[in-house]
């Protein structure tokens, strides 16, 4: 369907104005009230000159105001796009940069490195503090009085507009993936809609026959999104929910607290929950089993699947999941680039197994050359999803060839997820094949880590690798030879890389050695970096 993203969000809210939309820890808004602040923050933009076209950052922690933000933003045929929280100054001017963003929505917990980064973005003239409206920078607007001194902007026409989400990717920045609402209607109709068993809707009357269907009533669906909205699993499977008629639910603290979770599905009786593998799984199996021992068991009745994408979920913590609640797990293999790949479903009394996948239909593994697989081979090649013609990274050319690739007259996505297949076509997941360490769901570029490290007065070279970890899936292992005399921590380390870097970036651990292997063109030996970052088996964080 080609109807605009905010298009389809009003056609719900048309449908559902009394019903819940979301809630975020005692607060919530309804379909009405969420369609009103969001038009009314869109005034505010509007006669600040946003309009079509225009990149407005959101900088939020999962919220209310989060939803709003965007929604605001699509219904002036603006582009939001995500900025990770955890930034610093040179990340955030970098981000907000390349984006051309003009305006920005953020945290006051924000405030500060945004105010740092504002002389180096010229472009960027509107920026809205979302909390502590009371301490708002002079060059600031609180969030609250934008929103109740505008009027509403007025629901308009539009088209197939363009939808930003930043990813680390395969490349040292983030790079934009700049696709179509059509795209977007696509991808979040699997994450709801099509759940629950409804047809893919090709217009905004069959859209609203589909909520009638399932009730006006009653919520459709009520999902609680643990990952951050900045990330596209916690964004799309919200979208998915509000599209489905319904309800999002957001834990009230910025971190993730596994008993928070466990007591929101108990309290909100939520029915679908998205993770991101083992980081949210396993302290969540960890919590249900404590409440259990202790005599004061979580009530997750309610809870019908819990879906997770992206990071390794061991079959170990799908079994201890499966004690406490009847549901599907649901793991996917997919990327902001495109997909899904590949899918596993697992419930009570099925064996459970870890990264075995079976391919989603259209999905393929290929080599290089784009020649599918051979099952039972052992050959190891890379998934492939059929690609949308819009589908590019935003001003990059070079990336989106290398990602996005031609094979049969058809374009594919090709973002280096490595894979094999066995003889019955079970897929075996592998891994990036890139240097891109995926860790709790963050990827992070060992390169820039690298760099950031060899300013380091001590460090004379680094490789930085990841290694297995049975909770993060990977964690950031750092090999550092040092000059002759000198010493470092693995404090002194982390510090260092937290000051220039994100926190999810910083080093778990330092191996120290004589000297790195490194071929004579100065090429890093990453093989032999990885088992030295393997063997060391330093516990978890």
């Amino acid at each position: 369907m080609n109807a605009n993203f905010a298009s389809v969000l009003e056609t719900v809210r048309d449908v559902r104005p009394d019903r819940l939309a979301v809630s975020h820890g005692d607060r919530s808004r309804t379909w009405a009230e969420f369609d009103e602040r969001a038009a009314r923050l869109a005034g505010h933009l509007a006669a600040r000159g946003i309009g079509p076209g225009s990149r407005v950052a959101v900088g939020l922690y999962n919220g209310i105001e989060y939803l709003e933000s965007v929604f605001a933003v699509l219904k002036l045929r603006a582009v939001p796009l995500n900025v990770n929280y955890r930034y610093r100054r040179e990340e955030l001017v970098a981000l907000l940069g390349d984006s051309r963003a003009e305006a920005v929505v953020f945290d006051a917990a924000l405030a500060e490195r945004i105010g740092e980064a504002r002389a180096d973005l010229p472009r960027l003239g509107t920026f809205l503090q979302v909390n502590s409206d009371d301490a708002v920078p002079d060059w600031a607007t609180g969030y609250e009085a934008a929103v109740t001194g505008a009027e509403p902007a007025p629901r308009q026409e539009r088209g197939d507009d363009h939808w930003l989400m930043y990813t680390g990717g395969t490349t040292g920045r983030p790079k934009g993936v700049l696709v179509r609402h059509s795209w977007l209607f696509t991808v979040v109709c699997a994450n709801g809609l099509l759940l629950l068993g409804e047809p893919f809707p090709q217009t905004l009357e069959e859209l609203r026959a589909a909520l009638e269907r399932l009730g006006t009533d009653r919520d459709a669906m009520v999902c609680l999104p643990a990952p951050p909205l900045m990330h596209s699993t916690g964004m799309y499977t919200s979208f998915g929910a509000l599209l489905a008629g319904g309800r999002v639910v957001y834990l009230p603290s910025t971190s993730y607290d596994p008993d928070e979770l466990a007591a929101t599905v108990q309290r909100e009786q939520v029915d679908t929950v998205s993770i991101v593998g083992d980081v949210f799984a396993r302290p969540l199996a960890d919590a249900l089993d404590a409440a259990e021992a202790a005599g004061r068991p979580y009530d997750l009745s309610s809870l019908r699947r819990m879906i997770s994408v992206g990071v390794t979920w061991s079959a170990d913590v799908k079994q201890r999941l499966l004690r406490h609640a009847d549901m599907v797990c649901r793991d996917l293999v997919a990327a902001s680039e495109g997909g899904p790949f590949a899918v596993m479903e697992t419930r009570r009394g099925d064996p459970a197994v870890t990264a075995r996948f079976r391919l989603v239909p259209g999905a393929r593994v290929i080599d290089e050359d784009g020649v599918d697989v051979v099952p039972g081979s052992g050959q190891v090649g890379v998934l492939a999803a059929p690609a949308d013609e819009h589908i590019r990274y935003d001003g990059d050319e070079a990336a989106t060839a290398a990602t996005f690739r031609e094979f049969g007259g058809r374009r594919w996505v090709v973002p280096g997820d490595m894979a094999g297949l066995e003889a019955d076509g079970t897929v075996v997941f592998h891994g990036r094949g890139s240097r891109v360490i995926n860790t709790g769901g963050e990827k992070v570029y060992a390169e820039e880590v690298e760099q950031a490290l060899l300013t380091h007065p001590a460090v004379a070279d680094a490789m930085v690798v990841g290694a297995p970890d049975p909770r993060w899936g990977s964690r950031i292992v750092a090999v550092v030879a040092l000059h002759p005399g000198a010493r470092l921590t693995d404090a002194e380390a982390r510090d260092h890389v937290g000051a220039r870097l994100a926190d999810h970036k910083r080093p778990r651990e330092l191996v120290l050695v004589d000297e790195l292997r490194r071929s004579p063109s100065g090429k890093a030996d990453l093989n032999w970096a990885r088992g030295i970052a393997t063997s060391s088996q330093t516990p978890t964080e």
